[in-house]
């Protein structure tokens, strides 16, 4: 397996610029070659990429935090889908170290082969816990 990574790059610094409105982007296999493939701005459609039958790299930007002070966080997510292959699953977890030379800086991983763990509460709950400093106890 190859990287694009020029081309990745690019993706990956559009969600990292706070000038765009992209907040996620894929990346995927052509063939054995990881390139970027989807972006956005809602995480929903983000959700919607992740079908059963594919895998894919995301690095999606979240916004965390509370009243008292506000975060933006990234995440790198791994989707491997239920009908992927047992050998593609595999290879996923090595060809993960090539997406890594691209995409340096997030605050934490996931592994996600399940729907209900792409939910963007438990992600921002789990990228919250990685966060440090939690304001929200002076408010109740």
């Amino acid at each position: 397996t190859k990287i694009d990574k020029e081309a990745c790059r690019e993706a990956y610094n559009l969600v990292r610029d706070d000038a765009t409105e992209v907040n996620w982007v894929t990346f995927k296999y052509n063939g054995s070659t990881i390139v970027p493939g989807d972006q956005g701005v809602d995480y929903e459609t983000f959700k919607r990429k992740c079908t059963d039958d594919v895998r894919l790299f995301g690095f999606v930007r979240f916004t965390t935090g509370d009243a008292m002070s506000k975060r933006v966080k990234f995440a790198l997510i791994t989707w491997i889908g239920e009908d992927v292959s047992g050998l593609q699953r595999a290879k996923t977890g090595t060809d993960k170290t090539l997406v890594k030379e691209v995409v340096q800086n997030f605050a934490k991983e996931f592994v996600i082969s399940d729907h209900k763990e792409l939910d963007e509460d438990y992600i921002k709950n789990e990228l919250k816990k990685a966060g440090g400093a939690n304001y929200d106890a002076q408010t109740e």
